[in-house]
Formats: C-alpha cells, structure tokens, sequence
C-alpha cells in the first residue's frame, strides 16, 4: 500500500476508533456519526475534490491507498467513505464553481453522498428542476449534508440525464438496508417529495465536461466509479489475513493438540491468500498507473486502457473474495460466531464484488475489447 500520501496517515490514525465503533455500526445498519465526523475533519471526503474548493485532488493511487486504511479497520467505513469520496469529489467538478464554492463547499469537511443511477423523474420548471422519487442504495446517507441524485428529465428528447444536488434538510431515508455483508453502510433508500432544485444545483456529466482542468478531472469517468472500489477489497482482504493469523496462532482445534498454525490447510491459505491480494494490486497498479500517465500527458484514453482498468478493477473484487473465503474455510468453527472480525470480512467483500462497477460482466467486456470485439454494455 501506498503510504507517502498525507491522507494515508490520516486515516491509518483513525483506525483504532472505527475498529471500535465497527460492530455497533452494523447492529445500528448506520455509519457512526463520529468516525464521519473525524474522517471529514480529516479531509478524507475532499481527497478528489479540486484544490480551489479545499480538496487534495489525490491520484488514484493515492486514493485507492487512503480507502484501503479505512477498510483495513472496517470495510462497511471504508464503503461509505469511498462513496462519500467519489460523490463528493466528481459532484464538485461538475458543479459551476461559483456556486460549488459560495454554496456547497463553504465548509471543507462538507461530506456527499449520492446515487447515480436514473431512477427517478425530474421535470423541468422555471428557474430549476421539480423531483420526485425514490433512489436504492444511497450509502452514507444517514451522515451526509448533501444527496447526488441523477435523473432522467421528463419530455426530454433521447433520455436526458441530469443529477439533482438536495441539502440532507429537504430528503427522507427509507430504511430498507438488509444486505448479509457492509451493514454498516446503512444503504437505505432516499427519498424526495416534489422537491425544487435550482439549476445552479443540477450537474450534466453525461452532456458536460468537468469544469477543472487537473488530470483526476480528465480520467474517464467510469474508470473513476471502478478504481475507487478497488481500495476497499484491499483492504478488507488485508484486513482478513491478519485476523486469520492471529487466530491460527491462538487457537488450538477441537480434537487436536496443536494451534491452527500447524495445519497445512492454513499455512496454504494464507499463503495464497497474500498472493492473491498482492497480485490485485500489481494489476491494479499497472493499469491504473499507465491510465494516469495518459491523462497527465493531456493524451485520451484509448478504449482498451479503459477496459484494462475495469478489468483489474473487478478482478480485484474477484481475487479479494476468493481469498477471504478460503481464509474463512480454514478458520473452521471459530466463524461460527458472527461477531469475530474474519466473519464480518468475509461477508463485507462478497458485497463490492456485486456492485455494478466491479461485477463479472466487467470482465467479460473487458475480454471483448482485448479479442477487438465491441463491449456489450456502455461501460468504458
């Protein structure tokens, strides 16, 4: 993992508070308002967002790195900060400046949370948008001063999208998070009753260019919706194989004398288990690496770079669930108990490898661009 980032101190510093705030996160199926608190304070929700508005413009390296401290102490943390990130860095740069500084970003622990997925209806009107609706899996919304919610105008020609910017005072949270895995996320429903947005609030980034110049503005923004996943099954993998360690080497099996670190079996997985995270990474460091080159060179990136990214991206998610199982398999009974932090692990990663961004179809179009084929789904 990265370390020379300043935010990756940051956070390596708040570990032992959301350790011990992580269990009552996911009994509560809500992020704890302080660690959001203290992770705000600590500029962790403004590591992508422009220098102009008091954020750190991180690379995505970095960011990967910065998520990956969070998720190492909690991977339900590490999710709701990387939605909060992403949310809050891409709403930034596509809002007009004046109003970003002089509205949203007064203050610079200010914390997003978003859904960017149409659907819901918004109706143009005089001045702004009329919205309506209800959006799934809003993460981080029970903590957050302001919803990014995207929608599809009504009697708009070809599907016009756009997405509404609403305080935290003017939406409603549906409670309806019951996920086996990142409970603690608190991803429920958000709901708007015919609220008035003004345009001044209202972003385009299916129509728009950024309104910043940096080279975290110019990546492709899907490459930016995948690689910021990838930090979270990091880290929670990494996460995975220390617990696992410490319990093999406590931990004497029933029906032998021996600790579990003298099994075979364990000394296997946790061997492949350092493999498989370590390999991600590399992956993951390569691709992303050589897209962040291109766009620092002002060059556009080419539809196989993209592919490479979502292909390492959801690979990631794929290797860092494969290993936490066989992690968990070789622990035995002691994952009988719900609470032990290996348990929890193992069901947080199998969750980021369901989320759109880093879901297997990614790999198959991604197998499909490398053979010269066009990709089924509009994703790079």
């Amino acid at each position: 993992m990265i370390t020379a980032h300043p935010l990756v101190e940051k956070a390596l510093a708040l570990q032992p508070l959301i350790r011990d705030r992580a269990q009552a996160a996911e009994r509560a199926l809500a992020p704890d308002a302080e660690v959001v608190r203290e992770m705000a304070a600590a500029g962790l929700f403004a590591m992508c967002v422009p220098a102009s508005l008091h954020g750190s413009e991180a690379d995505p390296l970095a960011t990967i790195a910065i998520i990956e401290a969070i998720a190492e102490a909690d991977g339900a943390t590490g999710w709701v900060l990387m939605i909060g990130a992403e949310t809050t860095g891409i709403g930034a740069a596509y809002l007009a400046p004046e109003t970003a500084q002089s509205l949203v970003f007064e203050h610079p622990d200010v914390v997003f949370c978003g859904a960017l997925n149409p659907v819901v209806r918004a109706r143009k009107v005089e001045g702004g948008y009329r919205v309506d609706g209800r959006w799934p899996f809003a993460s981080g919304a029970q903590r957050a001063d302001w919803f990014w919610g995207q929608c599809v105008v009504e009697g708009a020609a070809r599907g016009e999208v756009v997405e509404v910017v609403v305080p935290r005072a003017e939406y409603e949270i549906i409670e309806t998070w019951n996920s086996p895995g990142l409970r603690g996320t608190g991803s429920h429903d958000v709901c708007v009753r015919d609220v008035f947005v003004p345009d001044g609030r209202v972003t385009r980034t299916r129509q728009q260019r950024p309104y910043f110049e940096g080279p975290l503005f110019r990546l492709p923004l899907t490459s930016r919706l995948a690689y910021n996943k990838v930090g979270v099954s990091t880290g929670i993998t990494r996460a995975a194989i220390d617990h696992f360690v410490k319990l093999a080497n406590e931990r004497t099996p029933r029906m032998t004398r021996a600790l579990l670190r003298e099994r075979p079996r364990a000394q296997l997985a946790v061997a492949e288990a350092e493999a498989a995270l370590g390999g991600a990474r590399g992956f993951c460091t390569d691709v992303i690496g050589d897209l962040w080159e291109t766009v620092s060179r002002r060059d556009h990136p080419t539809v196989r770079q993209q592919a490479l990214v979502r292909l390492a991206c959801s690979n990631a998610a794929r290797a860092c669930s494969a290993a936490v199982t066989t992690l968990y398999e070789a622990a035995g009974t002691a994952m009988s108990d719900a609470d032990h932090p290996l348990a929890r692990c193992f069901r947080d990663v199998h969750i980021v490898g369901q989320h759109l961004m880093t879901s297997p179809h990614a790999i198959d179009d991604a197998g499909r661009v490398l053979l010269g084929l066009e990709p089924l789904a509009a994703v790079f």
